[in-house]
Parts: structure tokens; sequence; C-alpha cells
């Protein structure tokens, strides 16, 4: 019975330490709004990744804004699926790469949105290095 006891209780505190492990790596937000004198149109690939959730975008930058934000892959929670719809959705409306998060998976949420900004930054970069020839 001790046996038994103790072998719970070392299955509980190493389930516990395996928790804060993971949330001691939350995704931390990176995005702003779009500056579009600094962005070079065209469709432009973002990745990111935190912790067990990762994401790949697609995203299309026309006029200096974002026309679209495609979700390659993405690697979440349960939640992501809700993630996936509601996240580009609100970036594309508030032409910016920091917005609200979804409740209940606010990481995922992050993830995605640094994924964008990340394909934004390209967009800069690229733009950047066509000012210089």
């Amino acid at each position: 019975m001790k046996n038994r006891i103790r072998s719970m209780c070392l299955f509980l505190l190493g389930a516990c330490l395996s928790c804060a492990f993971i949330s001691c790596q939350l995704a931390r937000p990176v995005g702003a709004a779009i500056e579009p004198a600094k962005i070079n149109d065209g469709v432009y690939i973002g990745k990111s990744s935190s912790g067990p959730n990762s994401a790949t975008v697609r995203v299309t930058l026309k006029d200096g804004k974002i026309q679209g934000v495609e979700v390659l892959r993405h690697f979440a929670s349960w939640k992501g699926k809700i993630v996936e719809e509601t996240i580009p959705r609100r970036i594309v409306s508030e032409q910016s790469t920091r917005v609200d998060a979804v409740s209940g998976a606010t990481n995922s949420s992050v993830v995605l949105m640094n994924a964008v900004q990340d394909a934004v930054d390209k967009a800069s970069q690229h733009s950047e290095s066509k000012g210089m020839d």
C-alpha cells in the first residue's frame, strides 16, 4: 500500500513539474501595427514556435496592407482550430499583428501572431534591400 501511494505521489509530482516546464515556455508577443511605407507588396511565409505550439502562415500584402493570412501549418492545443479562424481575421481587420488573443488559447494565439509578424518583417527587409539597389 505504501509503495502504491509513493508511486502515485511521484507520478503527480512529475506531472506537475512537466506542466510547470511547459508553461514557462509561453510565447512573447512581438507584433505591432503595420507601417505601410516600410513593407513591400507580395506573398511571404512566416514561422513561429514556442513550447508545444508552432505555426507557419502565408501572408499577402498589397498597398501597404495585410490582405490575407492563410494558416499553412498550426500545431496547437484542442482550441487551435478556433485560433486558426479568429486570429487571421482579427489581424486583417485591425491591420496589426498584435490583436486580442483567443481566451484559453493565449499561447497558440501569440504563436500565430508572431508567425504573421515574421512574414511582415521579411516584407520590410525585402523593401529595405530594394531601396539599396
